[in-house]
C-alpha cells in the first residue's frame, strides 16, 4: 500500500509540472497575440531575408469551383431553371417581336386611314368641293398676286380673277355645247350611214351572216332594253341626282375658291393656329412648299393638257373625223388626269371615227393617241413639271387607279397632285429633322468645350457622324 502511495503522489506532482507549463505557455501565447500590432507596424514591409516564405495554400485541384447564386424562382413564381429564360418574353426571337411591335402599329395606322377615308365618303361632296377650289385657286392665285404687286386692292383683284375663270369655264362648256348642237345632225347622218356600211359588211363580209340573223340580233337588243326600262328608268332618275349633286358641289367650290384668293393667308394662319404649339413651325415651313408644288402642278398640267388637245384635235381634223373641236376639248379635260386621261377620253374620238369613217381611219387615231401619249410622257411631263413634281410614274398609274377606286373620276383628278404635295411635306420635315439633329449636335459639342475651358481641361469635341 506504502508503494502504491509513492507511486500516486509521484503522478499527481508530474500532472502538476505540465499545467503549470501549459499555463506558462498560454501566457506567453497571449502577450505575443497582444504585442503583434506594435510590431506588425515597427517592422519593415518586406520579410527578413532569413525567414522563409510561406505559400498560400493552394486549392486542392478535386476542389469545384464556386456556383453563383441563382434564384430559385421567377416571375408568376414559375421554377427557374439555368437553361430556359426567366420570363416568357425573352423566348421570343428579335425578329418576331420587332415584326409583331411593326405589325400592330401598321394595323393602328391603317384603322385611322380607313376611319379618314370613311368620314371623306360620308362629306364627299364637302371634299371633292374643297380639293377642286384649292387646285382652281393654286391656277389663280399667281394673277391675284401679280395683282396686288401692281397696286390693285386684294378685294378687287381676287373679285377681277375669281369672275374672269369663271367666265372663262362658262365659255369653255358653251363651245362645247355649241359644236355639238351645230354638227349633231351632220353626225347621226352619218353615223346612220356608218350602221348600214357595218351592216352590209356582216352581210357580204368574211362574217356571211344573213339578213335574218341581223335582224333577230336587233329584236333581242329591243327586246332586252323593255325588260330593262325598270333600272334604266332608276338610272335616270339616278343620274338626275348625281346632277344635282355636282351643281351642289360646283357652287360650294366657286364659293370657296372666292375666299381662298380673297382671304387664303389668313385661313392659313388660322389653321396653323388649332395645331399644337411643337408643330407650328414645322408646318408653317411645310405649307408654302406643299402650295408652291401644287401650283406647279396645276400650271405644268394645264400646259401638257393643252398640248395634247391641239395635237389630238389637229390629227382627227385631218383625218376628217367629225367632232373634232369638241372632241378636243374633251381630251383637254381628260388630260388632268396624267398618263392615262388623255387616252381614255380619246377613245371616244376612236368609236366616232370607227362609226362614220371605217376601222382604218378609227386605226390611224389610235396612232396619234399612243403617239401623243409617248411624248407627253418622256418630253412634256420632264420638261414642264421639272423638279417641282417628283412623283414616279408607278406612283402616278397607281395613285390613279386608287383614286378612281375610291372616289371615281373626282379621287384620280386629285389623286396625283395629293401624291406630290405629301411627298414634298414629308421631304420637307425629314430635312428639317435632320437639320435640327445636326444643330443640336453642334451646340452640345460647344457646350461641352465652354465647359471644359472653365475647368482648366483639354476639351473634348464630340464628333457629330456619331
Amino acid at each position: 500500500m506504502a508503494r502504491g502511495g509513492k507511486a500516486f503522489r509521484a503522478a499527481a506532482t508530474g500532472l502538476a509540472l505540465v499545467a503549470r507549463a501549459a499555463a506558462g505557455i498560454e501566457r506567453r501565447r497571449r502577450a505575443a497575440i497582444a504585442a503583434e500590432p506594435a510590431a506588425t507596424t515597427a517592422r519593415p514591409a518586406g520579410p527578413p531575408a532569413h525567414e522563409e516564405q510561406i505559400p498560400p495554400p493552394r486549392r486542392p485541384e478535386t476542389e469545384e469551383p464556386p456556383v453563383p447564386y441563382l434564384p430559385t424562382h421567377g416571375a408568376f413564381g414559375r421554377e427557374v431553371h439555368p437553361g430556359r429564360p426567366a420570363t416568357p418574353a425573352e423566348a421570343v426571337p428579335w425578329g418576331l417581336r420587332v415584326a409583331a411591335e411593326s405589325t400592330w402599329r401598321l394595323l393602328l395606322l391603317g384603322a385611322a386611314l380607313y376611319v379618314v377615308f370613311r368620314v371623306v365618303d360620308m362629306l364627299r361632296l364637302v371634299a371633292f368641293a374643297v380639293l377642286a377650289s384649292l387646285l382652281i385657286s393654286a391656277l389663280l392665285e399667281p394673277t391675284v398676286s401679280w395683282l396686288r404687286r401692281r397696286g390693285v386692292p386684294r378685294s378687287l383683284a381676287a373679285a377681277g380673277t375669281f369672275l374672269s375663270g369663271l367666265a372663262g369655264i362658262g365659255l369653255v362648256g358653251w363651245f362645247v355645247v355649241w359644236q355639238v348642237t351645230t354638227n349633231l345632225p351632220s353626225v347621226t347622218v352619218r353615223v346612220q350611214d356608218g350602221v348600214d356600211k357595218l351592216r352590209d359588211w356582216l352581210v357580204t363580209g368574211p362574217l356571211h351572216l344573213t339578213q335574218q340573223q341581223i335582224n333577230d340580233f336587233a329584236k333581242q337588243i329591243t327586246t332586252a332594253i323593255n325588260a330593262n326600262s325598270e333600272q334604266i328608268t332608276s338610272a335616270g332618275i339616278t343620274g338626275a341626282q348625281i346632277a344635282v349633286e355636282v351643281l351642289t358641289a360646283m357652287l360650294l367650290a366657286f364659293f370657296t375658291t372666292f375666299f381662298l384668293l380673297y382671304d387664303g393667308e389668313k385661313i392659313w394662319n388660322w389653321a396653323l393656329r388649332g395645331l399644337p404649339r411643337h408643330s407650328r413651325y414645322a408646318m408653317a415651313g411645310a405649307g408654302p412648299k406643299a402650295w408652291a408644288t401644287l401650283t406647279a402642278y396645276v400650271r405644268g398640267t394645264v400646259c401638257v393638257a393643252f398640248i395634247d388637245a391641239v395635237c389630238i384635235g389637229i390629227g382627227i381634223e385631218l383625218l376628217g373625223v367629225p367632232l373634232a373641236l369638241p372632241l378636243a376639248v374633251i381630251i383637254f379635260l381628260g388630260a388632268f388626269v396624267p398618263l392615262v386621261g388623255a387616252l381614255v377620253t380619246g377613245t371616244i374620238a376612236v368609236l366616232i371615227a370607227a362609226v362614220t369613217e371605217g376601222p382604218f381611219t378609227a386605226l390611224m387615231v389610235l396612232v396619234v393617241l399612243v403617239a401623243v401619249q409617248q411624248l407627253e410622257g418622256h418630253i412634256l411631263q420632264p420638261l414642264i413639271l421639272g423638279r417641282a413634281v417628283r412623283v414616279h410614274p408607278l406612283g402616278v398609274v397607281l395613285g390613279v387607279a386608287a383614286g378612281s377606286i375610291v372616289g371615281g373620276i373626282g379621287g384620280a383628278i386629285v389623286a396625283v397632285p395629293l401624291i406630290a404635295v405629301t411627298n414634298t411635306v414629308v421631304t420637307h420635315l425629314r430635312r428639317r429633322n435632320e437639320a435640327g439633329q445636326e444643330v443640336f449636335v453642334a451646340l452640345e459639342a460647344a457646350r461641352e468645350a465652354a465647359a471644359a475651358r472653365t475647368a482648366g481641361e483639354p476639351a473634348v469635341v464630340s464628333d457629330p457622324a456619331h
